[in-house]
């Protein structure tokens, strides 16, 4: 006979529990399911992209009516349960009673709403449901309005976005010195603060609350304790949530901050069960959805008969808020016995932190950039002794075992349980196994199994499992479109400029059918550098199609002041450069800094004195060192031949030949070069864009090289014997570099795509390479101008008149 199963809540975890059951055994239960919401089971975590319009609530329903009508389920939904009578074994509901054999608490969690003076006006709600995100999404049909959030954790940090990305004027308020103060530490706070006050978010941390101000029954403003009023339409407070104990308790459930399980998920009555963000188990509550997901396939097997126990395990928090990727594993808290490793990259907003305890992995949190999140995570779990990999541990597993090592040993070697996507909690084993069962390709994974589903952080993890079950069946998803605006790729694009010979930008967007008027902020700088890289004599440079530091000409600082740095060849300077260096940082007070690229950086010059500063070094016949370009950086050379018992050739004359050739020259990204006197290497030229080493026989031209985010040795490309032919060598890189790379592909990912043997093979032709030399030379004459020394000019040249126009106004 078939028994009866009751569930309270139609909720994520319990939801997961059915799947489970029926897969299980079908026929197992007659199932009715009790909810308070007039609806089944959605994804809750896919409420902030409802919010923010990225989705729709139909895309994340989980179970739909067909779904339950296959399953055989008894809906209840908008009903609440009144009572359960444990003696009778009967639920009894707002519609009438239903008999159980067996019940499963599922009744999840209630937002905790601080008791201020106002918390009850209407307009003060919760962040909750969908009900909740309706609230906030209407506010966002009000011209003007604000809204303020109470709390600056993963929720209330959602909220936020998703009004600010409807036009609302929003003010977070938090208590605590940064945000999300459980999940991140000070740094990562910090940027993801920075990032939100980027979007309109006005974020307000250390700010304590003090009373709900209304009019007419609505709220009105928030008061701070300082006396500060917050103007606000709609209050949303999301300070946290308490299990939902209450029915339990009224039943008669043993229960202490939720409801207490033992390791099946049985409660004090052996015919009830829990699960979800209402239990306590061995004193833990949960809100994280992989241990809810862990509950509902033990609790699926209890119920089956089978043998489960259910392990609260150190967990990862994957967080999601809109346009900011994050991850928080273990421990991050300081200690006398800890110490830190860390990576940042201020120009990208990532930011990486290790924390160690001897050789072990305590803790990581990552902002920016959280790909290998899951394999740092493996390693607190497993307290991997890290002692060999200590060097190159925060770059990650790619370049564990060298830089050539296999980029998919790391997600082969992870264990079946590595989970993969946190949104649907789904595990590296099930991912597997769907690939196995025939789930060829990523849109094949999601279906069957739901990972990267939701918030997509997860993809680029999904494909690797993917790449590493198929092997050489795997096909690579093609490349995706430049943005938005349009549906060819960067490599269309480049190809259409030049095979219809498009040579403006109204060209391009007419003729490769631009859904924009005129594209945007991310297709406008590639489509610029494309049309001044084919069409140098015909296209004129866009400067609002550039970056705002290649707009300005230098590179804004976090204070929003400036830093100048004049180009040094080769790394020389002289008594007069260096004077007059001198004389500008006093005069401007800059702050003077040497860089890694054998140069002087001026730091904390304001906007308005970048021309008079400009005027000053250019009479000094010193001109830009395009620190801020998408183009040649800097030629690092050694002292070479000239002075050093071991150099073999003029190192710093050949790279002040090569920088005096290549300066001014547009490419996809910056390219920076060294130019070392003997095999010593001390200009490290064998991890930049181009490297040239001296030898006795002449000089060993490699490339490809990187030194940043991804540290990578450079892959000899040529030897030759003059210092003639490494110009032309690298003349001729830079030019087919320039041709056929994507924009802001650096080398180093260019010839990863295109194959260095290609690239050996088409530079081995002599003629080619006088062709590309050529073409270089062409571009090189309508662009390697001073930047700053055509804005003096431009300023002097018009200055009489400007002195006109002010004698006449006078």
């Amino acid at each position: 006979m078939t028994e009866k199963l009751v569930v309270i809540g139609a909720g994520m975890a319990s939801g997961r529990m059915l799947e489970h059951l029926f897969d299980a055994n079908p026929d197992a239960y007659d199932v009715t399911l009790f909810n308070a919401e007039p609806r089944g089971n959605y994804n809750r975590l896919m409420l902030s992209p409802v919010l923010s319009g990225d989705k729709t609530y139909d895309e994340i329903v989980t179970h739909g009516d067909d779904w339950y009508a296959a399953n055989g389920v008894t809906c209840r939904f908008g009903e609440r349960v009144l009572r359960i009578d444990r003696e009778r074994k009967v639920v009894v509901g707002e519609k009438g009673e239903v008999a159980y054999d067996k019940l499963v608490f599922g009744t999840g969690s209630n937002p905790f709403i601080i008791p201020l003076p106002g918390h009850d006006l209407d307009g003060v709600i919760p962040y909750r449901d969908l009900e909740d995100t309706e609230a906030m999404m209407q506010l966002g049909d009000k011209p003007g309005a604000k809204a303020v959030v109470i709390g600056g954790g993963l929720l209330g940090l959602e909220a936020a976005a998703g009004m600010a990305a409807r036009g609302v004027d929003v003010t977070v308020v938090h208590i605590m010195g940064h945000l999300m103060e459980r999940q991140l530490d000070e740094a990562a706070g910090y940027l993801l603060r920075k990032s939100l006050t980027d979007k309109g978010i006005t974020v307000l941390c250390q700010a304590n609350s003090k009373e709900i101000v209304g009019k007419n029954g609505r709220v009105k403003a928030l008061m701070l304790d300082d006396g500060t009023e917050l103007p606000c339409d709609l209050l949303v407070m999301a300070v946290g949530i308490r299990p939902n104990i209450a029915l339990a308790q009224d039943t008669g459930l043993a229960t202490g901050k939720g409801i207490h399980v033992d390791d099946q998920m049985v409660t004090s009555d052996p015919s009830i069960f829990a699960l979800g963000e209402c239990v306590e188990h061995n004193g833990a509550i949960f809100g994280l959805v992989a241990p809810l997901y862990d509950q509902a396939k033990v609790l699926a097997k209890t119920l089956m008969g089978e043998p489960a126990t259910f392990v609260n395990k150190e967990v990862s928090t994957k967080l999601k808020v809109t346009g900011c990727d994050l991850f928080s594993a273990g421990d991050f808290a300081e200690a006398a016995n800890r110490e830190d490793i860390v990576f940042r990259d201020p120009a990208r907003g990532v930011y990486k932190r290790l924390v160690l305890e001897g050789n072990r992995i305590v803790g990581a949190v990552m902002y920016g950039d959280t790909g290998d999140g899951a394999w740092f995570y493996n390693h607190i779990k497993d307290g991997t002794d890290v002692a060999e990999m200590r060097d190159t541990l925060i770059f990650g597993p790619a370049f564990q075992g060298g830089a050539t090592a296999d980029p998919l040993a790391a997600v082969a070697a992870l264990p079946d349980d590595a989970e993969i996507c946190g949104c649907n909690g789904v595990c590296k084993g099930t991912i597997v196994q769907a690939i196995e069962g025939g789930a060829g390709d990523l849109a094949a994974v999601r279906a069957t199994t739901k990972a990267s589903n939701s918030c997509g952080t997860c993809t680029g993890l999904v494909e690797q499992v993917l790449a590493a079950t198929l092997g050489d069946d795997f096909q690579m998803p093609t490349a995706q479109p430049i943005c938005g605006c349009s549906d060819h790729t960067h490599e269309d694009v480049r190809r259409l400029i030049k095979s219809q010979e498009l040579k403006s930008q109204p060209a391009v967007w007419q003729e490769l059918g631009w859904k924009t008027v005129n594209g945007c902020h991310v297709c406008r700088p590639a489509v610029n550098f494309y049309l001044l890289a084919d069409w140098p004599l015909d296209y004129m440079d866009d400067p609002q199609s550039r970056f705002v530091n290649e707009r300005n000409h230098a590179n804004i600082q976090k204070d929003g002041t400036y830093s100048v740095m004049p180009r040094m060849w080769g790394g020389m300077t002289d008594a007069n450069e260096l004077r007059a260096i001198a004389d500008a940082a006093d005069k401007y007070g800059a702050v003077v800094k040497v860089t890694g690229g054998q140069r002087i950086d001026l730091l904390g010059v304001k906007k308005e004195d970048l021309p008079a500063i400009w005027r000053d070094l250019n009479a000094a016949g010193m001109v830009s060192g395009h620190a801020y370009s998408k183009g040649l950086r800097t030629v690092k050379t050694c002292v070479g031949s000239e002075w050093c018992r071991f150099g073999t050739q003029d190192s710093t004359g050949l790279g002040i030949k090569l920088e005096k050739l290549l300066w001014g020259s547009w490419t996809p990204h910056k390219v920076k070069l060294g130019v070392s006197g003997c095999p010593r290497n001390c200009a490290e030229a064998t991890c930049k864009d181009v490297g040239v080493v001296c030898v006795d026989s002449g000089y060993q031209i490699s490339v490809a090289g990187a030194a940043g985010m991804e540290v990578k040795e450079t892959e000899a490309l040529v030897a030759v014997k003059t210092e003639d032919e490494v110009l032309e060598w690298v003349t001729a890189f830079i030019q087919l570099y320039r041709e056929r790379a994507k924009y802001l592909d650096r080398p180093y990912r260019w010839v990863a795509k295109v194959g260095l043997d290609w690239v050996k093979d088409t530079l081995a032709d002599a003629g080619t390479r006088a062709d590309l030399v050529e073409r270089f030379e062409i571009s090189q004459s309508v662009y390697r101008t001073d930047p700053w020394a055509a804005e003096v000019a431009k300023s002097e040249r018009y200055a009489p008149l400007a002195n006109l126009m002010l004698e006449a106004a006078e």
